[in-house]
């Protein structure tokens, strides 16, 4: 496992490279290019000159990438085009954010898609699943920008149930703990909207597994020998039926990722989705490739966990 592990990380390294230099291609292809951010009408040509010289963008493209992936090397991405202000404090203000949204939906999405996937598997073919497979259509069917504008209308504004956007009531002098249950009922809405789409999703593939491994020898033998419902599916059946799940959420971790940045734009969340919806309005170059790079190595680490996670749960999977 642990020559596994290393093979892996090497691998990763040019792979971070080679994604590193398409993002910086791409993102210098964005209609209206540098003129875009030094177009400014007080700006004389001078002026204007003296700006792309500071700002490195009279070099050659392949200059101004040796001269970023050096910098970017030693944690250095350099400085906002927008706000002048080093890109790795601005990620650090927003990434809390974004990470507290994400990590509350994925783990929300992920449990109840196990819950779904087995209450489905095991009332196979009754009106519980029928339902469920309803609803899952239907959450597989609404785009995250889209639910979270109905459950803003219906929630926020028609029924004043819940607060429609931000992350805490501003201007009120509130005790710690109203203010947490404030923070709390803000977050409520945005985690709905975009864990629903992977709960439906996931708790599919979860159903399909869980009917696949009930039906395998070991389930009627230990069936046979009086093992009671509840440790046969959840001791027995869910280890092994969990295992291509794991290889499904892996896959989505991108899908999940770029359903935060919608969400953060719906629901005015100060993360990274905010900040990059802003940063791609403003063509600030610098901030936009850092939050691509830190996308790309979470996506490679995610599914590098996942491996390691088949060799924990079944101890029959060895890596040579």
């Amino acid at each position: 496992m642990g020559r596994y592990i290393i093979r892996r990380i090497l691998q990763a390294i040019p792979l971070l490279f080679l994604l590193s230099l398409a993002m910086f291609g791409l993102i210098h292809l964005l209609p209206g290019g540098a003129d875009a951010v030094l177009f400014n009408p007080r700006l004389t040509a001078a002026a204007r000159a003296a700006l792309r010289v500071r700002m490195g963008l009279d070099d050659p493209f392949y200059i101004q990438y040796v001269k970023w992936i050096s910098a970017a090397l030693t944690g250095n991405f350099g400085y906002s085009f927008n706000t002048n202000e080093p890109v790795s404090t601005i990620l650090a203000r927003r990434f809390p954010a974004t990470l507290e949204l994400f990590g509350i939906a994925f783990f929300v999405a992920l449990a109840l898609a196990l819950l779904i996937g087995v209450i489905s598997a095991v009332r196979q073919r009754t009106i519980t699943d029928y339902s469920l497979t309803i609803l899952a259509y239907v959450g597989i069917s609404l785009p995250a920008f889209l639910l979270g504008l109905f459950l803003q209308d219906i929630f926020g504004v028609t029924l004043h149930w819940l607060p429609p956007s931000g992350t805490g009531s501003y201007g009120l002098s509130l005790s710690p703990l109203a203010s947490l249950l404030d923070h709390l009922r803000h977050l409520i809405l945005p985690v709905i909207a975009l864990s629903v789409l992977f709960i439906a999703g996931w708790s599919r593939y979860m159903r399909s597994s869980m009917i696949e491994v009930v039906k395998q020898d070991y389930m009627r033998t230990a069936r046979a020998k009086g093992v009671s419902p509840v440790q046969l599916y959840m001791r027995h059946a869910l280890r092994n039926a969990v295992i291509p799940l794991i290889t499904i959420v892996a896959l989505n971790f991108g899908e999940v990722a770029g359903g935060a940045t919608i969400t953060e734009g719906v629901f005015a969340w100060p993360g990274m989705g905010l900040l990059f919806i802003s940063s791609l309005n403003a063509r600030d170059y610098p901030v936009l490739i850092a939050m691509l790079m830190l996308s790309a190595f979470f996506v490679i680490a995610f599914n590098l966990v996942a491996d390691i996670l088949y060799a924990v749960i079944d101890p029959r999977i060895r890596y040579s």
